[in-house]
Parts: structure tokens; C-alpha cells; sequence
């Protein structure tokens, strides 16, 4: 018999979070304040229903595996390298700044030298979904404002990592002692890492790729959530944080070409058991926090808004970039991100942090997402005020506008199906050439293409995931090939919504897909029956003695006639 008390904690997380979600991007606010006002509501500091919260945070310990997990699929060695110069030794400082200046605050609220510390690590970490979403709001994705503040975060995700290594051993207390734990903690990770890295790197992505071929969605994204669940459940046998381990199973599988399509087949679960994780964690929020604490709230907000935002762009400002960067990365950074609510976690569990500070770090949290796009919308107000002061603009922006990469695509054409259809589409456009991107599900064709110098992907074309990776965003044209309908569908919708802008010509399986299609967003519909059938009536009119023109001209009429009743 199903445990009725499980699933019905599960049905009232998802549920609540699904509200509370729903109701923060109407007021288009992250939904993360959303599922944490949810937790709250169903939490034991509020009257009414009170949820389980030893039963959702057994769930929530998954929603942390697929998070680290998809951070480790994205890692991207190339992107941080870009900006290393910036993002690593800036990163690094404003995360020193950030937990040194919050151990002397918390002095002054009666918190020890180890509590402190771990609310520092919280406070220090900010979250990248909330930046990515504000940057792309924006239309600032792809500029070197964005690439600097994503190379920044990068790094603080790989900080996080070591900061989950090496919590445990703060438990041992002294300065020797935790020394000698840190150092032991950090050996057992590292021959984790080399042990993962060095076999994982051989045998998960020859996996991935022979299921790939197989063709079946459903072993591949299974043999996907096999590794992020066996590669964290082998960090848990080694006394190391189930997070770690999650992490580097992403790695793992991050570089080879089945990467994007396991990150987007992991979204799904990832979202929903995310969901969870952020409701268990707003389940613990205290609101009294507010009337008891108001000192120790309102210092950890004013750590995060000055320390870490200006700190981040005082700190962006001394290396030769815009200082409009300077601004972006200080902006988008001035918030505390999910993987502080996993520190956190990690530090209460450890009877590391009590329940004042873990209560501080959720109220920063939720006050700092919710202000973010205040503090994106106030960036031109800062501009104005730093250009008056003269000197300090021309000292901050004295490297100047930097050339974008040249070897980005940008207003290409992006064919989503590279079948027989789809081929004619990129011969063409290869002859003349206008640089284009192709999009397949059969991996063997992706590689000829990639030997064979042309830009292709593996993977699904209706999934967001892959279209990012395809540059949609960039895109001038997408060429939709592809003869299954629903993907045809998912494909316009999620294009269109990517990029407002390119022009969508799809293949329809028939004519009642017409005007759906076009209703999503498509230019042009063609459907082969028609363009078929025109074409076996324009050369029987030719065959029958009228002149070629004409019969050209009658064709396209009776065209004309047929797409228009169908749309």
C-alpha cells in the first residue's frame, strides 16, 4: 500500500510551491521567494497546516543532487577562461571580504568565530539563476557585462564545493584541530575527484553515447539520473557531502556533446524537486526572526547589499574592463543565492549555526531576490551619478568598450533537423555562405557534421536547453524540420520566447497544423503534401501545352488560396 502520509506531504509541498511560485511571477519576482514564502506558510512558525519537515527534507536531499548536478553540467572551462582575469581573483576577494566582515558583525550579536564564519560563507554566495533571468530579461546575455558576472558566479559555485569539503571539519573545533580535519577532509575529496574525474571521464560519456544511439529518451535520461544519484551516493559513502559528489558527476558528463541534452532532460526534475528543497527550507524560517532579530537581519541585508554589491563592483572597477561591468556584476551579484540555503543547511545540521543566524541568512535571502531587480532597474541611476563625479568614472571605465569574441555566432540560421529536408536547407545556405547551425537527434549524423567543419548539436530542438547552446538568442533564422508535431510545436513556442525577433519558417505534418503553428509564431508554414501536389499540377499544366510561366503563376495562386483557408 503507497504511504498516503508521503504523498501527501509531497502533494501539499508542490502544491503550496506551486502558488506561492506562481503568485511571485506575477509580480515578476523570482519564484524562489515564492517557495520560500511557501515553506512558511506550511511551517510550524505559522497557524494552520503544518507540514512534515523530516519527511520533505529526505526529498529535499534530492532537489540539492540535481541542483549541484546541473551547476557541474554547466560548467564550462572555456567560459570561466574567457574571464579569468577578472572572475578569479574577484570572485576570491569579494567572497573573503564578505566572510571576514560578516565574522566581525556577528561578534557583536554574540556569535562565535565558527558560526559567524558559516554565515559568512552563506551570505558570500549569490544565485545564478536569479542573474541569468535579470541578464536575460535585459537582453544582456552574451555582452561581456554578462560573461563577467557569469564567470564571477562560476567560481563561486566551485568555492561552494570546497566550502561543503571542508564544513565538517569546523565541527572539530580549535585551530589545529580543524587544520588537521580540513586537511583530511580535503585529501579524501581530492582522490574522490581524481578517482571520478579520471574513470568517470571514460566510462559515463561512452555510456551516454550508446544510449544516445539507441534512440530511446527514456534510458538515456534514466542512465543521466544514474550518474548524478550514483556519483553523489559514492561522496556520501566517503564521508563527503552528497553535493560535492552531485557536482562532479556534472563535470563529468559536462564535456562531451550529450551534455546539453542530459541537462535539459535533468530540468524537469531538477525544477521539481527543487521546489521542495526551497519549501523545507522556508519551513524553517522563523518570521519572529524579524521582531527578536532585527539588529542580525538587518546587518546580514546590509552586508549583502554593500559589502558584496558595491564590494563586488569596487573590486570589477580595478580590472580593465567597462566600468558599466563593473556596475552589471555589483547588481547582479547583490543577493544571496540557493546554494547559501545549502551551507546553511549543512551548518545547522553540523550544530555549526543556530537557528537566529540560519533564520538571518533565509530573511537576507528572500528581502535580497526580491530587491534584485530594483537594483538591476537602478544601474543607469548609478551611471548618471558616477559620470558627474568625473575622475571616478574615467578611472573605472578607463579600459573602455571591449570587442565582443568574433568567433561567437550571430545572426545565423539555425536548422532544428537535419534530415533529407533539412540538408537541402544547409547545402543552400552552405553554397552562399551564410553561416548556419544544425540541430539533429541522431548523434552519428552530428558527428560527421562536426568532422565535416559544420557547427552541430545533439540533442532534442524543442528544448530550451539546446536552443540557448544553438545561440538562439543571436539567431536571424530557425528552419524547423523536424516531422513530429509536438516537437515542431515546443520548438516555435520556445524559439519565439527565446528571441522575440528571428524569423521561423517550420515544416507541418498537415494542414491543420497551419494556423497553430502560426499562431506560436512561425512566418511561414510549409506543408510538404501541398508543396507536393503544387508541383505535380504546375508540370501537368506544363505537360498539357501551357506556358511556364503561367503555369507558375496558377500554381502559386491555388497556394495562395490554401494556406490562407487554413490559417
Amino acid at each position: 500500500m503507497a504511504d498516503v502520509h508521503l504523498i501527501e506531504q509531497v502533494a501539499v509541498a508542490l502544491g503550496v510551491g506551486f502558488a506561492g511560485g506562481l503568485g511571485a511571477r506575477m509580480v515578476r519576482l523570482s519564484p524562489i521567494v515564492g517557495y520560500l514564502a511557501a515553506g512558511v506558510v506550511i511551517g510550524p512558525f505559522t497557524p494552520g497546516y503544518e507540514g512534515d519537515i523530516a519527511t520533505l527534507e529526505q526529498l529535499a536531499e534530492i532537489g540539492i543532487i540535481f541542483l549541484m548536478f546541473g551547476v557541474g553540467l554547466h560548467f564550462n572551462v572555456r567560459d570561466l577562461w574567457s574571464v579569468r582575469r577578472v572572475a578569479i581573483p574577484g570572485a576570491l576577494i569579494q567572497m573573503a571580504l564578505v566572510t571576514l566582515a560578516t565574522v566581525w558583525a556577528a561578534s557583536f550579536f554574540g556569535l562565535g568565530g565558527r558560526e559567524g564564519t558559516v554565515l559568512g560563507f552563506a551570505l558570500a554566495i549569490s544565485s545564478t539563476v536569479v542573474v541569468v533571468r535579470a541578464l536575460e530579461e535585459r537582453g544582456m546575455m552574451g555582452s561581456v557585462h554578462a560573461r563577467v558576472a557569469i564567470g564571477w558566479l562560476i567560481v563561486q559555485d566551485i568555492a561552494t564545493v570546497f566550502i561543503l569539503a571542508v564544513l565538517p571539519a569546523l565541527e572539530a573545533g580549535g585551530l589545529e584541530a580543524f587544520a588537521r580535519s580540513a586537511g583530511r577532509d580535503l585529501a579524501v575529496a581530492a582522490v574522490f575527484l581524481v578517482v571520478v574525474l579520471t574513470a568517470g571521464a571514460r566510462a559515463v560519456p561512452w555510456l551516454l553515447a550508446v544510449v544516445a544511439r539507441l534512440g530511446s529518451r527514456e534510458l538515456f535520461i534514466l542512465a543521466v539520473v544514474s550518474v548524478a544519484m550514483g556519483v553523489a551516493a559514492g561522496a556520501a559513502a566517503a564521508g563527503l557531502s552528497v553535493a560535492l559528489g552531485a557536482f562532479v558527476g556534472g563535470v563529468v558528463v559536462s564535456e562531451k556533446e550529450t551534455s546539453h541534452q542530459a541537462a535539459a532532460d535533468v530540468v524537469p526534475l531538477r525544477e521539481a524537486f527543487a521546489v521542495l528543497f526551497f519549501v523545507s527550507v522556508g519551513m524553517l524560517l522563523d518570521p519572529a526572526v524579524f521582531r527578536d532579530h532585527p539588529g542580525l537581519v538587518a546587518t546580514a541585508c546590509l552586508i549583502v547589499f554593500v559589502v558584496k554589491g558595491l564590494g563586488t563592483a569596487v573590486i570589477a572597477a580595478a580590472f580593465p574592463y567597462p566600468a558599466r561591468t563593473a556596475l552589471v556584476t555589483g547588481a547582479g551579484l547583490a543577493q544571496v543565492g540557493e546554494f547559501s540555503f545549502i551551507i546553511a543547511r549543512e551548518g545547522v545540521q553540523g550544530g555549526l549555526m543556530g537557528a537566529p543566524a540560519y533564520n538571518a541568512v533565509l530573511a537576507a535571502a528572500a528581502i535580497s531576490i526580491t530587491l534584485n531587480p530594483l537594483t538591476f532597474a537602478g544601474i543607469p541611476a548609478w551611471e548618471r551619478v558616477f559620470r558627474r563625479a568625473g575622475f571616478l568614472w574615467r578611472w573605472a571605465d578607463r579600459q573602455g568598450p571591449l570587442p565582443e569574441s568574433p568567433d561567437r555566432l550571430n545572426e545565423h540560421a539555425v536548422i532544428a533537423g537535419y534530415g533529407r529536408v533539412g540538408q537541402l536547407t544547409g547545402h543552400s545556405l552552405g553554397q552562399l555562405e551564410i553561416p548556419f547551425l544544425a540541430i539533429d537527434s541522431d548523434l552519428s549524423l552530428v558527428r560527421q557534421l562536426t568532422e565535416a567543419k559544420i557547427p552541430a548539436i545533439w540533442g532534442d530542438t524543442a528544448s530550451v536547453e539546446v536552443l540557448h547552446l544553438a545561440a538562439i538568442e543571436r539567431a536571424k533564422l530557425l528552419v524547423v524540420c523536424v516531422p513530429d508535431e509536438s516537437t515542431a510545436l515546443l520548438c516555435v513556442a520556445n524559439a519565439r520566447r527565446l528571441n522575440p525577433a528571428v524569423r521561423i519558417i517550420v515544416r507541418a505534418r498537415d494542414a491543420g497544423e497551419v494556423a497553430v503553428l502560426r499562431g506560436l509564431g512561425a512566418a511561414e508554414v510549409v506543408v510538404p503534401e501541398y508543396e507536393g501536389g503544387l508541383e505535380l499540377m504546375r508540370q501537368s499544366l506544363i505537360a498539357l501545352g501551357y506556358d511556364a510561366e503561367e503555369a507558375l503563376h496558377f500554381s502559386r495562386a491555388v497556394r495562395d488560396t490554401h494556406y490562407l483557408a487554413e490559417a
